[in-house]
């Protein structure tokens, strides 16, 4: 149990620090409603970007962007209107990503899907 948070909690690490390396603000981590968890919120440029990180060592069940299914999208899709609502950020565009990070031992590779769904497809 303990090795499963740890191992998803190195790869949101890894992704966070992708994600600024490559100019983009950090809004929340680990953000959670009643309606939901999203892994990380953040900005690029003008749009709201919200992250769910998958973290696998091997592809043995599938990529990991597959375990993102319709039913984790309309979660994430209502977490994300609510952390929209109670931020007053009606005016803002925003996107739906999903970074698979694939790490082995001490080394790691990222695949980040920008719009991995559309709002509207959940």
């Amino acid at each position: 149990m303990f090795y499963k948070q740890d191992f998803g909690q190195n790869g949101e690490n890894i992704a966070e620090n992708y994600l600024k390396s490559i100019g983009y603000f950090i809004l929340n981590r680990n953000y959670r409603c009643k309606q939901g968890e999203i892994d990380i919120i953040a900005k690029d440029g003008e749009e709201i970007v919200f992250v769910e990180v998958k973290t696998r060592s091997s592809i043995i069940y599938g990529n990991p962007a597959e375990a993102v299914d319709t039913y984790k999208q309309k979660h994430i899709r209502k977490a994300a209107e609510v952390y929209v609502y109670s931020n007053q950020l009606y005016n803002c565009y925003i996107r739906f990503d999903v970074i698979e990070v694939y790490l082995n031992r001490q080394t790691y590779r990222i695949n980040h899907i920008k719009q991995a769904w559309d709002y509207g497809n959940t």
